[in-house]
């Protein structure tokens, strides 16, 4: 009977990706009281966005988002690989500081062979630092966990309420680490945690070592069941259906990227960020 369930939420999520027009989650808020809404509506009005990340609300629905995920104030958060941009942190470290824990995270630079992959993940550390030295009176409070990716671990065992992964899954199943790492999910949250997903999505199931940065919805799905996790939700709050999922260099063309020729920027412009599939997994 459990295979069969499994089977029929895998069935209905790719189903929701194959939709064609434009879709407003009816529960973009259902997770969250009134007052933690407020509350988040604060983190996203805070002036040490910026501007930059900001522009970019458009694209990633953060209220919608994290509302879907049930991310509250009093939660433990761990956000895997924030990025120097801190895109996210710079709205779930303030919401969290008072009654919670944000946690970075990051890819431990000493674990990673010398070269290109070594200084881009010091960078990646160094500015995400640099910006929580940047503004203390939000950040203070929020802390960074390095881990190994060949042998990942996020904290003790049965710590977290909330693990936040925003499209990584494609580069984690290019590099042979996509099981390994929601292995680690599973462990670091409490009985109950969830676990919150947000990937470019292919039309299809694609091969591990596809470039162009989109996965399947039943791929993403097989890789959380396999670690233990049980399928809670999914939301089409960060589906663009202009978004054809057929461009020669990939996700890297659309923005904020825009990885494409410069007498193309009026078409990729048009058609914004991804099409994304927004997934909510609980651990029993």
């Amino acid at each position: 009977m459990q295979r069969s369930l499994s089977l029929c939420a895998v069935a209905l999520l790719v189903l929701a990706g194959c939709a064609s027009g434009p879709h407003t989650p009816a529960d973009s808020a259902a997770d969250l009281d009134a007052n933690n809404v407020t509350r988040l509506d604060a983190a996203l009005a805070g002036d040490w966005r910026s501007a930059e990340n900001r522009a970019r609300d458009i694209h990633r629905h953060p209220r919608e988002t994290l509302s879907f995920f049930g991310v509250r104030p009093e939660h433990t958060v761990i956000e895997i690989t924030p990025g120097s941009g801190a895109w996210y942190a710079e709205i779930l470290a303030p919401y969290l500081r008072d009654n919670g824990r944000y946690i970075a995270a990051v890819v431990d630079p000493a674990v990673v062979a010398e070269g290109r992959g070594r200084d881009y993940q010091s960078g990646q550390r160094s500015g995400l630092q640099a910006r929580f030295d940047a503004a203390p009176a939000q950040f203070d409070r929020a802390r960074m966990v390095a881990y190994d990716p060949a042998a990942p671990r996020l904290g003790p065992s049965n710590s977290a309420d909330v693990v936040l992964t925003f499209r990584n899954v494609h580069n984690w199943r290019g590099s042979g680490q996509a099981e390994g790492m929601f292995k680690a999910f599973y462990d670091v949250l409490r009985p109950g945690g969830v676990l919150g997903v947000v990937e470019h999505r292919a039309k299809a199931d694609v091969p591990a070592d596809d470039r162009s940065g989109y996965v399947g919805t039943a791929q993403v799905i097989a890789l959380a069941q396999a670690a233990g996790f049980r399928v809670d939700g999914s939301s089409e709050v960060n589906a663009n259906p202009k978004d054809t999922r057929d461009h020669p260099n990939g996700v890297w063309m659309l923005p904020p990227s825009n990885r494409h020729e410069p007498q193309d920027a009026a078409k990729y412009t048009a058609i914004g960020e991804s099409d994304r599939m927004t997934l909510r997994f609980v651990k029993p």
